[in-house]
């Protein structure tokens, strides 16, 4: 069944996440002490198997000069004398990079891919190899309340950082034309992709497939699903922090980074979706400040398109890198 408002409600819906006062400020001097450090890309040529694609086991500097892992996946027999445009993406809530064989779509249709693990995750259904290495307060298990105390201290500014340096990381690459770089990811990494959109100049397009973290205190209102239900657990305990936390979540909030990002943007969005509901996929998209479509599936939940996400997205990136 429908799990939200559908109709004209929903494609004039804005949300409802209100706009710190430093909100560029904040990004700005957390992206500033990240690149501080190197990048410092490391990629090594890993042994699949397979013929059709190469594979590199890569690591970068991520938040804090952290290493992050990444696989980069390209058609077999590419090298620096013809760089490759690129699809970096970013993983579902729970998953890590999984392994080297997994996701070879992208590499399949001549494009290198950036598979970025997930810091502290990696366990939930796809393995990753990237720990999170900063402490925090008390915090419901899952990663949505991990230093929810304060945004300096949150969880998604390491991880969001990483995803930033990503495409720094894939800048840097050879193999990589830095000019013709897309973002792309589900879910949790949907929402990546459009902080990432807000954050990053000159990307190519981006591609949030029924994207989380958009306005979440609505979120929280309005369905029982987790990961979002973690906030629920949490203020349910700390009954007097609400506006603190939803104060923190403000600057993670994809309606705000959607309205500062101008790439072009090919949203999804699943009316039976219980886990993102279509009102919060909604107010990132109204409020993007580019070109941008969006996809309805009306009868799906939180899988969305499912492989039709993908054939849909593929004559969509040859018309973007030519």
């Amino acid at each position: 069944m429908y799990t939200d408002i559908t109709g004209p409600d929903l494609t004039s819906y804005r949300g409802s996440v209100a706009e710190p006062d430093d909100f560029d400020d904040f990004w700005r001097r957390t992206l500033t002490a990240a690149r501080e450090h190197p990048i410092a890309v490391q990629a090594d040529r890993v042994d699949t198997g397979l013929t059709t694609v190469d594979t590199y086991d890569v690591s970068f500097a991520g938040w804090d000069g952290q290493r992050i892992a990444a696989w980069l996946t390209v058609p077999a027999g590419s090298g620096a004398d013809a760089p490759l445009p690129a699809v970096v993406e970013y993983i579902g809530y729970g998953g890590g990079r999984g392994l080297p064989t997994e996701r070879l779509l992208w590499a399949s249709a001549g494009v290198a891919h950036l598979l970025m693990d997930t810091r502290g995750q990696g366990s939930g259904w796809a393995t990753g190899d990237t720990p999170d290495p900063d402490g925090t307060g008390p915090a419901i298990p899952g990663v949505m309340t991990r230093g929810i105390e304060s945004p300096d201290t949150y969880y998604y500014r390491r991880l969001t950082t990483d995803a930033v340096r990503a495409v720094d990381a894939a800048r840097d690459l050879d193999l990589i034309d830095s000019d013709r770089i897309a973002v792309l990811g589900g879910s949790q990494g949907g929402g990546l992709a459009i902080a990432v959109a807000g954050l990053v100049e000159g990307l190519a397009g981006v591609f949030p497939r029924v994207p989380f973290l958009c306005d979440h205190r609505h979120a929280t209102q309005i369905t029982d699903a987790y990961p979002y239900h973690e906030l629920v657990d949490y203020l349910a305990t700390h009954r007097t922090a609400t506006d603190r936390v939803f104060g923190t979540l403000a600057y993670f909030d994809g309606v705000l980074h959607a309205a500062r990002a101008s790439a072009p943007a090919w949203f999804s969005v699943a009316l039976m979706d219980p886990i993102c509901p279509a009102s919060t996929v909604y107010a990132a998209y109204n409020a993007w400040a580019g070109p941008k479509e969006i996809t309805v599936w009306e009868y799906n939940g939180h899988e969305g398109g499912g492989p039709h996400e993908d054939a849909d997205t593929l004559p969509r990136l040859r018309a973007l890198f030519g």
